[in-house]
């Protein structure tokens, strides 16, 4: 952030996973292209504030199993078969550990696929939404909130208590505007390649630096490392 906003090199950063470690705006919409439903109406209202994290939740479920029923947990797995890592994600997420820089997921997203994320690039500390499953791997009516999409900043304070760093040394990488809540006080925030108008807006309106192309490693300036 030296160019950014005059801070030094982080010693925590903190990715959102859709949308910004993963060429895909969602998981949880992924999986309702897989299904063919749409759930923009309830998305919208959820965006406003009208609904819960666990309603909007039940809401994608039930469409879901509207159209197939039961779901097995195998099924939604392979939904993500083709979702790709954001370009230079990879590259970033090593330079930052090899440089000594703890890399954390902080996602409303999927477990089952931000888990396989994070295994797949070796972060500190991860944690996501997602779901209920019986005993035979199938999928329940409800969803499992572990943070809540405009809240995130509840997590990122208890992963920086957890870890003893102070929030200064703290980055935030998100792509919505409910990632601004990722922004502690003290911290800093930068948004990534905003998927909807409202995010672009809701960004400006915040001051914070933005990216707009679909290259992670062009946080890298940002942060003192490019």
């Amino acid at each position: 952030m030296v160019q950014a906003s005059g801070t030094v090199k982080p010693a925590v950063v903190v990715f959102d996973c859709d949308g910004v470690l993963v060429d895909a705006v969602s998981s949880w919409r992924t999986l309702h292209d897989a299904f063919g439903t749409d759930n923009a109406l309830n998305l919208n209202r959820f965006i406003r504030g009208e609904i819960s994290d666990v309603e909007f939740m039940r809401s994608d479920i039930q469409m879901w199993k509207e159209v197939q029923d039961p779901i097995h947990r195998d099924e939604l797995f392979r939904a993500y078969a083709g979702v790709k890592l954001m370009p230079g994600a990879r590259e970033v997420v090593q330079q930052l550990q090899d440089e000594g820089v703890f890399v954390a997921i902080v996602s409303a997203g999927v477990d089952i696929f931000v888990s396989s994320i994070a295994s797949m690039l070796k972060v500190d500390d991860w944690i996501a939404n997602g779901f209920v499953f019986d005993d035979e791997g199938y999928l329940t009516n409800e969803g499992v909130c572990r943070l809540h999409a405009t809240g995130k900043n509840e997590v990122i304070q208890k992963l920086l208590g957890m870890n003893g760093f102070k929030p200064e040394q703290c980055v935030s990488v998100g792509d919505s505007e409910m990632d601004l809540s990722m922004q502690v006080e003290g911290s800093h925030f930068i948004g990534f390649n905003p998927s909807r108008q409202s995010s672009e807006d809701a960004f400006v309106k915040a001051g914070v630096p933005v990216v707009n192309v679909k290259d992670l490693r062009e946080i890298l300036p940002l942060i003192g490392m490019g």
